[in-house]
C-alpha cells in the first residue's frame, strides 16, 4: 500500500507536466499562426478549397443551410459558402484573420450571411444545443489536438448540431510524405516548418465518430507535396451516443 502512495505521487506530478507542456506547445502554435496570417494577408489565396466546394454541393443537397465553420483562417471557404446562399458562423483563434474575414464580408455586401467569432475550440463551443444545420473544418482537427481533446471536439460539434446534422472535416493522413518526419509531438503529431500537423488513421476517424453515421470517408490530395488528406462526411445520430 505505501509503494501504490509513492507511485501516485510520482505520477501526478509528471501528469500534470505533460498537460502543462501540451497547452503551452497548443498556445505557441496560436502565435505562430497568428504571425503567418498578420505577415501575409491572403496565405491559402482567395480561391476556396476543393473540400469547400464538395462540402457546400452537399450541404444543399441535404437542405443544411445554418453552417458552424471551425478555423475559418482568413476566409477563403468563408466567402465561398455565404456566396454560394450558406447562413456561416466563423470560428477561429486568430483575430487577424477573422478581422480579414469581416472586412471582405462587408467590402463584398455578405456581412448579413456571416458571423465571424474569437474561438479556443479546446473550450465548449459557444452556441446552445442543436443550434446548426452543419459543420465544416477544413485541416482544423489535424492541427495541435490530442486525441482526447479531439474527442472532446468532436462530440461539441455533435451537440450543437441538429438532428441528422452534418459534420463535414478533412485532415492530413498517415500516408502524408511528412508524417513520421520533422520533431515528434506525440501521438501521431509531427512539427515540420514551425507547424505542428496531427495525422489521422482511418481508425482515427472510427475512434472519433463515436455518436455519428459515417457517411464517407474519402481521399484526396492537395498542395505542390502533394499533402494526402481525408474528407470526412459524418451523420449526427438520434438518441445517446454508444
Amino acid at each position: 500500500m505505501k509503494e501504490e502512495i509513492l507511485i501516485s505521487r510520482r505520477l501526478i506530478p509528471m501528469q500534470e507536466k505533460h498537460s502543462n507542456t501540451n497547452k503551452e506547445i497548443f498556445n505557441q502554435q496560436q502565435d505562430h499562426w497568428k504571425d503567418a496570417f498578420f505577415q501575409k494577408a491572403d496565405m491559402f489565396g482567395d480561391e476556396p478549397s476543393e473540400p469547400a466546394g464538395k462540402a457546400a454541393e452537399f450541404f444543399k443537397k441535404e437542405g443544411k443551410t445554418k453552417i458552424l465553420e471551425l478555423g475559418a483562417g482568413q476566409g477563403r471557404d468563408t466567402i465561398f459558402f455565404a456566396r454560394s446562399g450558406l447562413q456561416i458562423t466563423a470560428l477561429d483563434y486568430s483575430q487577424s484573420g477573422l478581422d480579414a474575414i469581416t472586412k471582405k464580408a462587408q467590402s463584398l455586401r455578405l456581412a448579413n450571411s456571416i458571423t465571424a467569432l474569437q474561438h479556443d475550440i479546446r473550450q465548449p463551443i459557444p452556441f446552445e444545443d442543436e443550434s446548426f444545420d452543419g459543420c465544416y473544418s477544413h485541416m482544423l482537427y489535424c492541427m495541435a489536438l490530442t486525441t482526447s481533446e479531439l474527442e472532446f471536439l468532436s462530440q461539441e460539434v455533435r451537440r450543437v448540431l441538429r438532428p441528422n446534422g452534418i459534420n463535414i472535416y478533412t485532415v492530413r493522413q498517415t500516408g502524408d510524405a511528412h508524417y513520421g518526419t520533422g520533431i515528434h509531438r506525440g501521438e501521431d503529431m509531427y512539427e515540420v516548418g514551425g507547424f505542428i500537423v496531427h495525422f489521422f488513421s482511418k481508425e482515427k476517424v472510427e475512434h472519433l465518430a463515436n455518436g455519428y453515421q459515417i457517411m464517407s470517408v474519402d481521399e484526396f490530395e492537395e498542395g505542390g507535396l502533394p499533402r494526402k488528406l481525408f474528407r470526412v462526411t459524418l451523420k449526427k445520430q438520434l438518441g445517446e451516443k454508444q
